[in-house]
């Protein structure tokens, strides 16, 4: 079976890239390059959906999300 799931690859400001995966919460990694952060990512996906089958819990991938964002201002 396959999944689906969405990254976000946030720069930071001393370098590299952290890498979030919104629909599995806490599961978070780093990369120096955007490669690498991809490559991060997927392992760390991997781990965290192998612990979900090992404890029986339910995995939603993110097939059907879409993004949008919302800009505010701040006084």
């Amino acid at each position: 079976m396959s999944y689906t799931f969405r990254i976000i690859l946030r720069p930071e400001p001393e370098g590299g890239y952290t890498v979030l995966v919104p629909a599995l919460p806490g599961c978070v990694t780093f990369g120096e390059t955007v490669e690498e952060a991809h490559k991060m990512g997927k392992e760390a996906i991997e781990a965290y959906v192998e612990s979900m089958k090992e404890h029986g819990e339910v995995i939603v991938d993110d097939t059907r999300t879409f993004d949008a964002q919302i800009q505010i201002a701040v006084a």
